[in-house]
């Protein structure tokens, strides 16, 4: 079976929640969707309120809270907010990047510790956190077990060892300065192959039809570990075409809406997922706004999709919300985006009106076929 274009942005849509706002429990929805980027603190909430249906930000507090969804280091060494009883898997299957890309850091290995006598403060740390502990508290523990303030120990703990983020207030749960805590883990770890295959059968479930590039590019494994997890799975997995001829992989059954299949306007937040877990990113983003989207220091701008696709970037400003469409757009996507402004404004009233206001110099050098502020 050969699929075009838009049948993979639709699949990717489909399985995404964008096709349509649906009613599912917060725990449930961010399991369907795999991981939330949550480098910035409010990106889960909005992420959650593109994809539920009459989304309350109080129930993702209480799935904090409740640790029914953790906030952790994870695929391509960011934050990711996922479901608790993916995380053990999710971390089995990253924890050689994680550790690597600390452990053998010039930045680490300047402190003249070795791997080993990092993973022997691991279980020190892990008593430490059994209840909520800010960073300084963690520092001022290194501190004296190391005998004088080493911060890249701490800095090399954090990303690999069992944490999650502890709730600590604020608008959207976590606030600027981290706390945290020993990880919940519901089973015990499994090996590390046999994690990997869990993660890529949990990715394709949210994101396939994929490549092994598109593995790749989603949890910085080298295509090789992703072809070999690919291979274990041969027996269970169903094989595609791209539009190019590209060997895509998928699980049987799982959803390919039509490529004309309608895709409502949405007001993505920072870093979404879909932006990111695909190494063809024109999926969703077309490559001549890839560059205005996703600056050269990693930010991941608060985007428009129109038809399925980028579109355009949005920002909150006095008088409503502020859209800066790349192309010109037809009266009818603006009536409907004007729709989910208004409804955006409400959204973010009880929290964060200004929210990712710190992102805003980066409007200034964007262009622009259209602008409008799209008021309450």
């Amino acid at each position: 079976m050969r699929l075009t274009a838009r049948q993979l942005n639709r699949a990717t849509l489909a399985r995404q929640m964008l096709l349509r706002r649906e009613a599912v429990d917060v725990a449930g929805a961010v399991r369907r969707v795999v991981a939330l980027q949550a480098q910035e603190a409010a990106s889960p909430y909005l992420a959650l309120w593109n994809r539920l249906a009459d989304f309350d930000p109080a129930d993702l507090d209480a799935a904090f809270a409740g640790h029914a969804v953790v906030k952790a280091t994870l695929m391509r060494i960011t934050l990711h907010a996922v479901h608790a009883g993916d995380y053990p898997a999710f971390r089995g299957a990253m924890l050689e990047i994680l550790r690597g890309s600390r452990l053998y850091d010039r930045r680490f290995t300047a402190t003249g510790l070795s791997a080993a006598d990092a993973d022997a403060l691991v279980p020190q740390v892990l008593d430490f956190v059994a209840e909520r502990r800010t960073a300084a508290e963690v520092q001022a523990l290194l501190t004296a077990r190391l005998g004088g303030a080493k911060p890249r120990v701490w800095w090399a703990l954090r990303t690999f060892a069992p944490l999650v983020h502890a709730p600590t207030g604020g608008p959207w749960s976590f606030g600027p300065r981290p706390s945290y805590l020993a990880a919940p883990v519901p089973a015990p770890a499994e090996d590390p192959a046999e994690c990997l295959r869990r993660l890529v059968r949990r990715y394709l479930a949210g994101f396939g039809p994929a490549t092994a590039a598109d593995i790749t590019q989603f949890t910085l494994h080298r295509r090789s570990a992703a072809r070999d997890a690919l291979r274990s799975l041969a027996g269970e997995l169903e094989v595609l075409e791209g539009p190019d001829g590209t060997e895509l992989f998928d699980l049987p059954g799982a959803p390919h809406p039509g490529e004309d299949t309608p895709a409502p306007p949405r007001l993505m937040g920072m870093w979404d997922s879909i932006l990111l877990a695909y190494a063809d990113r024109g999926r969703v983003t077309p490559p001549e706004y890839r560059p205005l989207i996703m600056r050269r220091n990693g930010d991941v701008l608060p985007t428009v999709l129109v038809d399925g696709h980028v579109a355009g970037v949005w920002r909150p400003v006095a008088a409503g919300i502020e859209i800066t469409a790349f192309r010109p757009l037809a009266a009818a996507a603006w009536d409907e985006l004007g729709a989910e402004a208004r409804a955006l404004t409400s959204f973010l009233a009880a929290r964060d009106p200004a929210v990712y206001r710190r992102y805003a110099h980066w409007w200034a050098g964007l262009p622009g076929a259209e602008i409008r502020v799209l008021a309450s």
